[in-house]
Parts: C-alpha cells; sequence; structure tokens
C-alpha cells in the first residue's frame, strides 16, 4: 500500500471562471448583510448587472443602490418582481421569509437564487420546489460552499477513489454569534438558532461526500428563548460511512472538515472549511500532496455564475445543487430540530 499511496495526487478542480458566465440582470430582495457580500461579489469578479434593489424601507434599498451603483430601488418587494428588467431575483432575507418571497418572486415570473437556509422546513422548501417546476423557472439555494474550487477537487477525488472506501466524514462549524449577536439569530419567530444558519454547512458538506443522508440522529442545547444554541449531529450515508457533525453559535470553533477513506485523507484547512480553503491529502504516512485555491476572496461569484450559466442554457435547476438535494438537506435539518424539540411559530408543519 505505500508504494500505491505515495504516488496519489489532487485533481485539479473543473470549476469554470465566473468571469466567463454570461451576464444576466439580477434583482437583490432584502438588502442586507449577506446581500452586500453578494454584491461586492458580483460586481468585482463577475460580468453580472444588478439592475435593481427592494426593500421593504425604501431608505434603506436607496442607501444600498447608491453603494453599489445600482439603478433602481424600490421600497416594496412586489415592485422588485414585478420590474420587467430583471432576469433574476436573490432573496437575500431571513430563514422565516423565504417561502413567502420566493414565491412571489416565482409568480412575477423571476428566476430565484434563495439564500441558505432554504426555508423553514421540507414542507415550506417542497412547496417552493413545485411552484417553481410548474413555472418551468430556474430555482437553486444559495450553498455556495457547493460551488467553489476546493469543493470540486473533492468530489473529483471521490469519483476517481482516490481515499479508497469512505469510511468517515468530519464537519464543524462555530461562530460566536450569542448572546450578542445579531438579534434574528435568537428569535423563534424569524427562525433563529445554529442550525440554518451555520449547521447548514456540515450538513450540506455531508451530504454532498456521502452521497446522501440515510439518517440523521442529534443532540444539543437550547437557548432560553428556544432556538438551538449547538447540535451533535451523527448522520449515515447510502454505503454505510458515517458523518460526524457539529454546529454551535456559542463560541468560536476549528471549522474544520475531513474526507477520510480507506486509503487516503482529505483535510479542508483554514477556519472556515464552507469557503475557499487550502487542502491536504495525507495518509498514515503523512502529507502526500496540498492544494491552494487560487483566490480566497470572495466566493459568492462561483454560485452567482452557476445559476447565469444554467439560466442561460435552458436549465430550471443546477446539477450541482439540484432541487431534490436541497429537499433531502432540510429533511435531515427537520428530523435535527425533531430531536432538539425546536419549533418556529408560524412555520407551516
Amino acid at each position: 500500500m505505500g508504494v500505491v499511496t505515495t504516488t496519489l495526487t489532487l485533481p485539479e478542480p473543473r470549476t469554470p471562471d465566473p468571469m466567463d458566465a454570461p451576464p444576466l440582470r439580477w434583482g437583490i430582495l432584502a438588502p442586507g448583510g449577506i446581500a452586500r457580500t453578494m454584491a461586492a461579489a458580483l460586481r468585482a469578479a463577475t460580468r453580472q448587472e444588478i439592475v435593481a434593489v427592494g426593500s421593504r424601507d425604501l431608505g434603506r434599498a436607496r442607501a444600498f443602490a447608491d453603494e453599489f451603483g445600482i439603478g433602481t430601488a424600490y421600497g416594496s418587494y412586489a415592485e422588485l418582481v414585478a420590474d420587467p428588467s430583471v432576469d433574476v431575483v436573490y432573496v437575500a432575507s431571513p430563514h422565516s421569509e423565504h417561502r413567502d418571497q420566493t414565491l412571489l418572486a416565482l409568480d412575477a415570473g423571476k428566476h430565484v437564487l434563495v439564500e441558505k437556509a432554504f426555508a423553514r422546513n421540507r414542507t415550506e422548501a417542497l412547496e417552493m420546489v413545485e411552484r417553481a417546476r410548474s413555472r418551468g423557472l430556474f430555482l437553486m439555494e444559495a450553498l455556495w460552499t457547493r460551488f467553489l474550487p476546493h469543493v470540486d477537487v473533492i468530489r473529483r477525488s471521490l469519483e476517481e477513489g482516490l481515499l479508497g472506501d469512505l469510511v468517515t466524514v468530519f464537519a464543524d462549524h462555530g461562530q460566536p454569534l450569542h448572546p450578542g449577536g445579531p438579534r434574528r439569530l435568537a428569535d423563534p419567530v424569524l427562525a433563529g438558532g445554529a442550525l440554518l444558519d451555520l449547521g447548514v454547512y456540515p450538513l450540506h458538506f455531508a451530504d454532498l461526500v456521502l452521497g446522501g443522508l440515510e439518517s440523521v440522529s442529534t443532540v444539543g442545547a437550547l437557548t432560553a428563548e428556544g432556538v438551538d444554541a449547538q447540535e451533535a449531529m451523527t448522520v449515515v450515508g447510502p454505503s454505510g460511512a458515517l458523518g460526524v457533525l457539529h454546529a454551535t453559535m456559542l463560541a468560536k470553533t476549528p471549522t474544520t472538515a475531513s474526507v477520510v477513506g480507506s486509503l487516503a485523507r482529505i483535510d479542508v484547512d483554514g477556519d472556515r472549511f464552507y469557503g475557499p480553503s487550502d487542502l491536504t491529502l495525507a495518509t498514515r504516512g503523512g502529507v502526500l500532496d496540498t492544494w491552494q485555491p487560487p483566490s480566497r476572496d470572495h466566493g459568492l461569484h462561483f454560485e452567482a455564475a452557476e445559476v447565469a450559466r444554467c439560466i442561460t442554457a435552458g436549465r430550471t435547476e443546477s446539477p450541482l445543487l439540484p432541487l431534490d438535494t436541497t429537499l433531502r438537506v432540510m429533511a435531515a435539518m427537520d428530523a435535527v430540530r425533531r430531536d432538539l424539540g425546536v419549533v418556529y411559530p408560524g412555520e407551516r408543519p
């Protein structure tokens, strides 16, 4: 085995240059923090054009438009989705609003990229998916990790059997966001808690590596407000390989990930496995190869470019993140919340 493993090297990613993606005209719905990050990425690293922004507060929309040189600002979401110059709407509001605002955009005939987590639960997510499919419109969850180059290196490594038989995936995501962080994270009405903001990343990563999530079991702790403060999750994939996952909004954790096979292991290095990261390929004999991303700037431009490529090609889903995959991860998050006893007021059961 030692002779064989010393020849192992990490493959190169197949990720297209976001600058090559055909330009579309974007409308941003809800100009908050993640919308600001997306707008900066679109301007700096793609040929996409943001033509309009909508908020319930016209002053806030105008300030965002001025900051990013956007031509039109609206004081309502209905006006934004009705704008004939908008090809695709980016829904960047809190999780609790995703279902209603996605349906609003789809009913106006717009393609939609909706920020993670896709919805509060699978029932809401399924309604969104069915509406998009019935109207022949593109819909995708903005889980940016799935579209990053280092993740395609991992994807290719698994496809080519580089690691041998898959054994385990580890992924952790912890940020010091409570108490004292954004108010929405403590608010059950806004679907707060660690899971939908942070735990969604380890679950999506495990789903990608394992090829699905057959079961999930969880232990965790709740805040005084009744949202999840942290959770430790174990998942099982179709082959029987395991995932050991963790999320917390109480502290900064290593926020790393590893994909472990019978022949070799890939470690996602740095302090955010879900963003542009270095990779290390290792066996019991030591490090065999390393890989670094071409850039650590931005990152959201990769998912936006995928949206543009798919819509221009007439696709209504991305092959890198099909809607059935989003539904499967939403079902896993529902299972996590059942184990913890977390219920969001007003959610569709």
